[in-house]
């Protein structure tokens, strides 16, 4: 009975710590002002002055530039200081990780305005109403439905202004990254 009870209590630990291991993805918005190829790392800094360094890994992606349609080799897929960029990261014992990099600037990916008009979780998309009163609908790549739970939340579907960040694939537009503006 008692070692039942020991490797159900083992049980529980093991899987507690396996949950807690789990990368939380976060983002971050600001310009590339330093690339080390020897290191594969970037630095970006932020609006407010702070500056993030990012590892880049095998599995990161990038959207939004020339290169990164056209499959390029380059380690960084076209990225470039003063790029404009949003870092989806993850980040380990003061490691963090580049997951997923979205250039935003004038040679970034669309962009698109309006007012949020209905967010479906379940089906992983934003439909945002534009000043003209045209509804456009996005799917919400991983990362951006992530980040949709911290920036609107309940209640303000229906009155967030955004600024929406988009790729089209397949005929369909896809919200890699938004932010909310006033």
């Amino acid at each position: 009975m008692i070692q039942r009870v020991w490797g159900g209590v083992g049980l529980l630990l093991f899987a507690l710590i396996v949950f807690a291991a789990q990368d939380v993805v976060s983002a971050v918005e600001g310009t590339v002002n330093r690339i080390d190829a020897r290191t594969k790392t970037f630095a970006v800094k932020t609006a407010d002055g702070a500056e993030h360094t990012f590892h880049f890994a095998g599995r990161t992606a990038v959207h939004g530039t020339k290169a990164a349609v056209k499959g390029s080799k380059d380690a960084f897929h076209g990225l470039k200081e003063g790029s404009e960029v949003a870092v989806h990261y993850t980040a380990q014992a003061g490691r963090e990780t580049a997951e997923e990099v979205d250039q935003i600037g004038k040679d970034g990916m669309k962009m698109a305005e309006g007012t949020v008009w209905h967010i479906d979780r379940a089906a992983k998309t934003i439909a945002v109403k534009t000043a003209e009163g045209a509804e456009e609908t996005y799917r919400l790549a991983e990362h951006a439905a992530k980040d949709t739970g911290k920036d609107i939340g309940e209640g303000a579907e229906k009155s967030g202004k955004v600024t929406v960040y988009y790729t089209e694939e397949a005929g369909r537009k896809v919200a890699r990254f938004f932010k909310k503006t006033f």
